[in-house]
């Protein structure tokens, strides 16, 4: 899949396809197509796997885009301010918070939620109980509202995250949450009672505006 990222408040992306090939895109994402591209709503890990994805702040159902025709393309927004990166899946999976997940495609990509390993991160660490995990071979594409800001951490590295600016990490960080201390900070600093710790390897992604409640990778979702 031949891919370009263009814009600049709200990026898009084009995707060149090959017959034959095909691509997962959050539900709502799909500004244009060719006419030789065709589309439907699925529901990857059927209606268990779409129950855990509302619960994740996702929409239950994603579009599924594919051609058996040369020279076809389709272009996919996020429909809100940010920029769009890529994830190579040969680096691992991924996983997303809520409305990050764009687009994935590939062999064998598996989309799937999880459960946050840590019971006060799922409570209060603002990602949620749940989160969307991408593994396979292949490469996914997030989005980020505002600018990115990337970080590799090193084994056992740690850092500190505002609750709402973490957009997607690696697998194997280790992600959980710390009090911020302090009856001043907790009242008047606005970062609430806690902030995302993470500790590395791996590669993490935050976003520089904080994603809303309401907000979603795709509009309609």
């Amino acid at each position: 899949m031949h891919y370009t990222i263009a814009g600049d408040i709200a990026q898009y992306v084009r995707l060149d396809f090959e017959p034959g090939e095909a691509v997962w895109a959050s539900k709502g994402s799909l500004m244009s197509y060719t006419q030789g591209v065709q589309w439907q709503l699925r529901l990857p890990g059927g209606v268990g796997g779409a129950i855990r994805r509302s619960l994740a702040g996702e929409g239950m159902a994603f579009t599924h885009l594919s051609t058996d025709q040369p020279g076809q393309h389709a272009t996919l927004v996020a429909n809100s301010p940010g920029h769009i990166t890529t994830w190579d899946l040969a680096d691992g999976p991924v996983l997303t918070t809520r409305g990050a997940f764009l687009a994935a495609w590939g062999d064998e990509v598996d989309i799937t939620v999880t459960i946050a390993r840590r019971a006060g991160a799922a409570l209060f660490g603002g990602a949620g109980l749940f989160l969307q995990r991408i593994s396979g071979r292949g490469m996914v594409l997030v989005h980020g509202s505002g600018d990115f800001y990337e970080r590799t951490l090193a084994d056992g590295e740690e850092m500190l995250v505002s609750t709402g600016n973490l957009a997607a990490f690696a697998d194997n960080v280790d992600y959980d949450i710390q009090g911020v201390g302090g009856c001043r900070r907790i009242l008047f600093s606005g970062e609430g009672f806690f902030m995302t710790r993470l500790r590395g390897p791996g590669r993490v992604l935050l976003q520089s505006l904080k994603r809303t409640s309401g907000g979603s990778s795709g509009g309609d979702s």
